[in-house]
């Protein structure tokens, strides 16, 4: 009896197998040029994992500034992306698989990210 229950329980503690597009390392680059002086990159990166958390990261000429968790979740095909820090804004995209490299996209059709 305690060998099928042990079974039991185990088996209803399985976490179903998500294979959402959205999984990955997706990513943002900025580059500005100051006259006469260096030119400054920023990066933004979002990585996906597939129990619906992921890891926001920010970079300034390649040194780590700012890092956050993030939930996300999809619904008719939107994202929504909610961050752990009041820093950052929540926000809602779209995929667009039809691009190379694929695109995350804002509601107004801007990029928010590329897949990496």
């Amino acid at each position: 009896m305690s060998i099928i229950g042990i079974i039991a329980v185990s088996n209803c503690s399985r976490i179903p197998e998500n294979n959402d597009p959205i999984l990955g390392i997706w990513a943002k680059v900025e580059t500005s040029n100051i006259e006469g002086k260096s030119t400054d990159t920023t990066r933004e990166e979002w990585i996906f994992n597939d129990v619906y958390l992921g890891r926001y990261q920010s970079y300034s000429n390649s040194k780590l500034v700012f890092y956050t968790d993030f939930k996300w979740s999809v619904e008719n095909g939107t994202y929504t992306i909610i961050y752990g820090d009041p820093q950052v804004t929540d926000v809602s995209v779209n995929l667009l698989k039809a691009q190379d490299p694929e695109i995350l996209a804002l509601g107004n059709g801007s990029v928010f990210a590329t897949r990496e």
